[in-house]
């Protein structure tokens, strides 16, 4: 997969979380990455671990600050080829509980900053008559969820539906859009979260492997950077409107495996 000569921005790809995972399968394929992130500081540090990176500060869920952003990176860098939406925040409430402010925000970065950031990529793309691509990071939350997921598990089928939509809006201008929706990731931030409702975390991961996916491994934030990168690259060509599950096929099964395996 070769994005060589194409500049991409990944939105949170400071994160040592799923931004790592696409910086590094961009950087593998030899893109330039465009790091977006709050702080600028820790988007520069990330920016120099790679062979040809830049970093831009920018909060996605201010419309002032995606378009200032995009109007310094036309400046300094030139069109952009393709944008992966990965920044996104949680929210782990029962929806009884939720504040309205934390559902305000929670909406405001996973769903309007997609729509704003994809709307200046796009206003940039038509004017310079470019093709492109979008590549949203959506989740396994929008297929199905579990307690305390309601919000965040509604905003995500949001990003699906946007994902449609803009496919849609975008496909006579050969702009294409796809979402990847991550599984259970193995990582320290899977653990932090996991933590919150199991006492051994690590335990947890390696139970839901085992039982509640077609594939006994690990998925990885590389495994779906690799995704990204597919998506972002004309191997894909004729693909849009999709969200690719990578979940080690946990989002297929009915029933555990323990549940329905022969003794």
């Amino acid at each position: 997969m070769d994005l060589q000569g194409k500049n991409i921005l990944v939105t949170g790809g400071a994160g040592d979380g799923m931004g790592s995972g696409i910086c590094e399968a961009i950087d593998h394929s030899g893109g330039r990455i465009i790091v977006n992130d709050l702080d600028l500081e820790i988007a520069r540090e990330v920016a120099e671990k790679y062979n040809n990176a830049v970093a831009y500060k920018a909060d996605i869920s201010n419309a002032d600050e995606v378009r200032q952003m995009f109007d310094k990176i036309n400046k300094d860098v030139g069109i952009l080829h393709g944008v992966v939406n990965n920044a996104g925040i949680g929210l782990a409430k029962y929806a009884h509980e939720a504040e309205e402010e934390e559902v305000n925000r929670l909406f405001d970065v996973d769903v309007k900053g997609i729509w704003m950031v994809s709307k200046e990529f796009v206003k940039q793309l038509l004017k310079a008559k470019q093709s492109g691509n979008i590549v949203n990071i959506s989740s396994v939350h929008a297929f199905a969820t579990m307690h305390r997921m309601a919000i965040y598990s509604s905003a995500k089928s949001a990003v699906n539906g946007l994902t449609r939509g803009l496919a849609i809006d975008f496909g006579k201008h050969n702009i294409r859009c796809n979402a990847v929706a991550p599984g259970m990731i193995y990582s320290e931030q899977s653990v932090s979260i996991i933590s919150r409702w199991a006492h051994d975390p690590i335990k947890w991961m390696k139970d839901h492997k085992t039982d509640h996916q077609c594939l006994n491994s690990f998925t990885t934030a590389r495994d779906c950077g690799n995704v990204v990168v597919f998506l972002l690259s004309d191997l894909s060509r004729s693909i849009t409107g999709q969200t690719i599950y990578v979940d080690g096929g946990a989002t297929n099964l009915l029933y555990n495996n323990e549940y329905t395996s022969q003794k």
